[in-house]
Parts: structure tokens; sequence; C-alpha cells
């Protein structure tokens, strides 16, 4: 047995191996870090690919011992990267993925293309992907998303890293393992500067949910206060149910968490939201990503909303339409009445919260407590289904009596 040391998605980890043990044998079985896929085991298909010393590394050829020292990065560590969570709105809006079982280490490949590359044609894309195989989408699909992301970043200003991140000559890991040869060519130092506080904030892309529950209810105050309310991020926040911000926010951007718990499931999503707000039609809408570290599940969530002033203009109703996708362990839990359940519930929360902070009273204390669901609730809300189902339907049969 060998002792290492690796860096493991930002987490020290140290164990024993023995020296025949490949690195994705290693992430898999001993830190149940089952994203990284093993396929042909050869270094062929690319399933197993993950990043070692932040480049594109086959996992199943790759002997644990040998990254003694190095930082490690599964697709489960790149949960909120940008690019990654660019990639994967592509991937879906392009209908890059059937199986799936390619897909993890097709993402990590393709980010470094979207990193390195500046204008690439879809020749050059495929040539970039030649070692990730997919058995499923003839990569029609594929190369569009990775084509888009590329296209959408440089119009934003983003521009390529030569090489990738890639700093020195030498094998894939060579640049933070203890066990890499003293002769390797280093490549000329950059320029020296003064360190800097991390700046670069999370881009929250557009997306389309895959689902979508609507919600409204009605406030006593006029819309002009209601949506002068909205666009104070920091009381908006206060009167969500679960909801903490985790740093300043401005008028177009806010960063907190949201903690949510359905039964015995808890989680708490750490993220960042994206506010857009137009007063000529009293509407808004809030884009937000998100993850959970604890149970590995990511979320893209919107929220619109609309004001429509009632009574006069004296009271307004609010008009709400929440679209979520989730991935992960929640995404197998989280059947999509259940979430309808939990929206509802949370939408009673905030606009109760709402009436009482623009009457002049603090919304009630939450923010210990997180969005919560019980069994008596889950109950009711199937209940509640049910009943209308029965009455649904009994409503069309009275209809087609009467014609």
């Amino acid at each position: 047995m060998n002792a290492i040391a690796l860096t493991v998605n930002g987490r020290a980890v140290d164990a024993s191996v023995e020296p025949r043990t490949h690195l994705a044998d290693f992430v898999r079985d001993a830190l149940h870090l089952t994203g990284t896929h093993l396929g042909c085991e050869h270094g062929v298909c690319g399933a197993c690919t993950l990043l070692l010393d932040d480049i594109p590394a086959r996992s199943c050829i790759t002997y644990a011992v040998a990254c003694d020292g190095a930082r490690v990065t599964t697709i489960e560590g790149l949960d909120t990267d940008e690019i990654i969570v660019e990639l994967r709105a592509a991937f879906t809006r392009e209908h890059a993925l059937q199986c799936g079982y390619c897909t993890p280490g097709m993402l990590i490949s393709a980010r470094d293309l979207v990193r390195r590359l500046h204008d690439p044609d879809e020749r050059s894309i495929r040539v970039g992907l030649s070692g990730n195989l997919c058995r499923c989408t003839g990569y029609v699909g594929i190369v569009r998303a990775v084509r888009s992301v590329i296209d959408q970043r440089r119009r934003r200003g983003v521009l390529p890293e030569p090489g990738g991140g890639r700093t020195m000559l030498g094998p894939v890991g060579s640049g933070g393992g203890t066990n890499g040869s003293d002769s390797r060519v280093v490549a000329p130092p950059a320029k020296a500067e003064p360190p800097q506080e991390n700046t670069v904030e999370t881009v929250v892309p557009d997306f389309t949910p895959t689902v979508t529950v609507t919600e409204h209810f009605t406030v006593a105050h006029s819309p002009a206060a209601v949506f002068g309310m909205f666009g104070d991020v920091a009381a908006v926040a206060n009167c969500l149910p679960g909801v903490s911000l985790t740093g300043v926010p401005t008028p177009d951007r806010a960063e907190g968490s949201i903690r949510v718990r359905i039964g015995p499931i808890a989680a708490n999503f750490r993220g960042a939201a994206r506010i857009e707000r137009a007063r000529e039609t009293w509407s808004g809408r809030i884009i937000g990503i998100g993850s959970d570290q604890r149970s590995r599940s990511s979320t893209q969530g919107e929220i619109r909303y609309r004001l429509v002033p009632v009574e006069q203009g004296n009271a307004t109703q609010v008009e709400v339409a929440i679209g979520y996708s989730l991935r992960g362990l929640l995404a197998q839990m989280a059947r999509e009445g259940l979430v309808r359940a939990l929206v509802a519930r949370m939408t009673a929360d905030f606009a109760g919260n709402l009436d009482r902070h623009l009457s002049g009273a603090g919304p009630e204390d939450h923010a210990k407590k997180a969005v919560e669901l019980n069994g008596f609730s889950l109950l009711a809300a199937v209940l509640r289904q049910h009943v209308g189902k029965i009455f649904r339907r009994n409503r069309r049969r009275q209809h087609g009596d009467e014609v």
C-alpha cells in the first residue's frame, strides 16, 4: 500500500492505495464520486475524463499513486463552475445527450474547448471532442451546444485563455504531483502582480425550466408600493422563508442561500441570482442558480411576476410563475406534486410577510427556519390534488351531458 495526499474537489484527501489502483477506481470506490464513469478502461472512450491539475485527463489509465500532491476535480466539483453551468444549459437546449453515460466526460472536455478556442468552426470542435465517444446522439447537438457557449462568451467579452490554463510541458498532473520528474520544461512565469481578491462573479445563464408552477395572491397595497418594495433586494429576501443573503446585493444581482426541508430531506442551496425589472409593465424576473454540496444536487430557477391593480388601484394582485430544473439526488426524490406543495407553502408565507412589511411591521422570524413541508402538509397536498381531479372530471361529464 502507498500513502498519498491529494486535493479532490477542493478537499484534502489522505489515503492508502494499492500501486495498481487507477484514479477512476479510487474516486469512485474510495470517495464515492460516481459521476466519473468507466467505459472502455483503455483511455479511448473518454467517459472517465476529469481534471488533473485543472487539465483534462483519462482517469482510467492514470494511477492514483502518480497523483500524490495533485489537484483532482471530478464533475461533482464543477457543479457551480460558470462554464459547466452554461454548457449544461446548452446541452439541454440543443438535445446534446440521450443516455447520459458519456456526458460527464464530454462536459469536461467541452469546458476545455470553451476556455481555449477563440472562434471555432464545426471541424475544430469535432477534432477537440474526438477523444470522447458517444453512441447515442450523432454529435450534432453536442457540437451546436459547445459552439453556442463559445459564441455567447465571446460576445460578452470573455476572451479565451491561451493553452486553456496549461503553464508547462509534460504529462497531465505533473504540475502538482510530488512524484513528477524535475526535468520537465516549465513555461516562462507570468509577470508578478500583487495579490487581488477574487472578483469573478458566477454567471447566471438563461434556461428553459423543466417544471413551471403558477400562483397568485392579493395584498392591500398599491402596485407602486409593491413594485418599490420588490426593488429592495434585502427586504424581499427577508420576506422569503429560508432565504438569506451572503453578500451585499445590488439592484440587478444578489448572492445567497435557501434552505429547504421536505420530510427527512434537507438541503441548503447556495448560489447567485440575476434580477430584471420593468416599471412600465409592473413586472420583473429573477433567474438563479444554486447547489447543495451535501446532497450533491443543483438547481436553476426562475421567478416571473406581474402586478395587477385591483380595487381601484388600492390593492395589488401578484401573479407569479415559478420555473425550475433540478439535478442530483433531490431530483430523484422531489416529485412534481411535492414541489408544487412546497411552492404553494412558500408563496403563502411570502405573501404574509410582504403584507406585514408594507404595513410597517417586520416579517415573521424565519431566518433560522427552512422552507418545510411535513407529512401532514404533503398528505393534504395529495388529497387536494385528488379531490380537484374528481371535481374537474365531474364537471366535464356534466358539460358532456348538457351538450
